[in-house]
């Protein structure tokens, strides 16, 4: 495992290497209309405490966002720069996702991987989602 710290997402010092780290992740995540400025502030005022920052040596190497809508958890954008994958840094940012989402009371959360993205489906069924459909997986977190 890579040693991280996991910690809050902080705008606007963050967001330029959230950016740069979601365009340089590949096919798994687009940055579109709800990645502007706006919008990320946006997201902030609502849930800032699910919007995670994984960093190694001070250098930002992974974010994944969360939303609870008071009934149901939803995740975007897990990433992970490419030299620090496959060391458990994805699983230590949806390890605290998960565990923020249950302490608001979500029991139930979901997550869309492109039906092209092989290795994003295999990690999500190992740490436990299940696949209902080509692109949209659920987890029980109770």
């Amino acid at each position: 495992m890579t040693q991280v710290s996991i910690r809050e997402f902080q705008y606007p010092a963050d967001y330029a290497a959230a950016v740069r780290l979601w365009e340089s992740s590949g096919a798994g995540i687009r940055v579109g209309a709800s990645d502007t400025p706006e919008e990320i502030e946006k997201k902030l005022q609502r849930d800032p405490d699910l919007f995670l920052v994984a960093e190694s040596g001070g250098e930002m190497i992974g974010t994944v966002i969360g939303g609870f809508d008071g009934r149901r958890g939803t995740v975007y954008h897990l990433a992970v720069a490419a030299a620090h994958r496959r060391r458990g840094v994805a699983s230590q940012l949806m390890q605290e996702l998960e565990r923020r989402l249950r302490g608001k009371g979500c029991i139930r959360a979901y997550l869309v991987v492109r039906p092209d993205n092989i290795d994003a489906m295999q990690y999500y069924e190992s740490i436990g989602w299940a696949q209902l459909d080509d692109y949209l997986f659920a987890k029980n977190l109770t």
